[in-house]
């Protein structure tokens, strides 16, 4: 069944999803008057139902807390400097960076993200919950910064915790329980086949050469009754009406065409910038999973809201985050247009149009971000 809901309406104008996006567990916020509307303004559909090189000793024959251990060599390795910023070293398909100022940029939207959605979806506590018989493991493939999985290990002290991206994570916060591991997961996932019970992806399309594919080493990867949570954007720009801009529109704005262009870039590289589109039918023709849940979220580009609104004050202050994370995937996405082949003169117009479009906060506009979890049958 799909649910359609305008934009801003109210828990009490269509069914209630505060039930299905718990914040953290211990449910702090800035402000706790946000918390009341924040998930429902945001869920706006619903559903259930390459040339890569790996040094095999970055690679684990199991999750065993003593396997790996990031070493200052490895770390040295794991980038290189390109257009000003630091690239990962070991995939040519991802060409985000890898830097502080990436990861800053990461941890914010993780906030922004926690907010709108809750931490979690709602079976994680049910398939984390403490037993005799098991140790609980979480899975977190390309994780960034690691805000989320290392949130897992703190929310969830019982349980391993396992991050894998093309960098060691930076954090010397790393809770005990928690580690890191350098890994191009296109090679695949045998080696953690049958280990976990949760397994979670969030906007790594960029660098994924073959997603279906990944669905199906995730549902390997996971334990009978185990959790996959995915989340991706689509690499358009949507109007007020929630349709695609045209990125070829002469008299247009112009992220669209900056996002156009990013789509072409990472097509180029082997990436698949479509898969937030695909999720939900590729996770529901798969056989291993039940309980498929497909969620939609519009999230505003800039605080072009009408201070009239009754959920203004929550929306502005997301909508000004969201702006600040896309201005500066301006800035991390230079690297990859750049190295697409296209000139500096067209990325410093693209980058400073959209700049000034954003700030200025006059086009309203979303990006469409998309969510599904599923388990795995028992």
């Amino acid at each position: 069944m799909i649910i359609v809901t305008p934009f801003y309406m109210l828990a009490t104008s269509h069914p209630s999803f505060s039930s299905l996006f718990p914040l953290r567990m211990d449910d702090h916020l800035d402000d706790d008057s946000f918390s009341d509307v924040e998930s429902d303004i945001f869920s706006t559909r619903s559903a259930t139902s390459s040339a890569t090189s790996q040094d095999v000793s970055m690679r684990s024959g199991s999750p065993a807390p003593s396997v790996y251990s990031v070493t200052s060599s490895i770390r040295a390795a794991s980038y290189r400097h390109e257009y000003g910023r630091g690239l990962n070293n070991y995939s040519e398909v991802y060409q985000l960076p890898a830097d502080d100022e990436e990861l800053d940029r990461l941890d914010m939207q993780h906030e922004m993200f926690k907010k709108i959605m809750g931490a979690y979806p709602p079976p994680m506590a049910d398939v984390m919950a403490d037993t005799h018989w098991e140790t609980k493991s979480v899975l977190d493939l390309g994780c960034g910064s690691g805000s989320w999985i290392m949130e897992v290990a703190c929310d969830f002290p019982h349980c391993q915790a396992v991050a894998v991206d093309l960098v060691p994570m930076q954090s010397v916060e790393m809770p005990p329980n928690c580690r890191s591991e350098v890994d191009d997961i296109n090679i695949g996932l045998q080696h953690f086949y049958g280990e976990f019970n949760v397994v979670h992806a969030r906007l790594i399309s960029s660098g994924i050469k073959d997603f279906p594919t990944l669905i199906d080493h995730i549902s390997q990867c996971l334990r009978p009754g185990g959790l996959m949570e995915l989340l991706e954007f689509d690499f358009r720009v949507y109007d007020a009406s929630w349709k695609p801009f045209s990125p070829t529109a002469m008299d247009g704005p112009w992220f669209p065409r900056w996002m156009s262009y990013a789509n072409m870039a990472v097509r180029q590289r082997g990436g698949t910038p479509d898969a937030a589109n695909m999720l939900y039918s590729w996770t529901l023709q798969h056989q291993a999973f039940e309980d498929v849940v497909y969620e939609e979220y519009f999230i505003p580009t800039a605080p072009f809201m009408s201070c009239q609104d009754p959920n203004y004050r929550f929306m502005r202050a997301i909508s000004e985050s969201f702006r600040e994370d896309i201005l500066a995937f301006l800035r991390s996405g230079r690297p990859l247009l750049l190295g697409s082949g296209l000139s500096e003169s067209l990325v410093d117009e693209l980058q400073h149009r959209t700049h000034l479009e954003l700030k200025e906060a006059r086009t309203i506009s979303y990006i469409r971000v998309e969510r599904v979890y599923a388990r795995k049958r028992s």
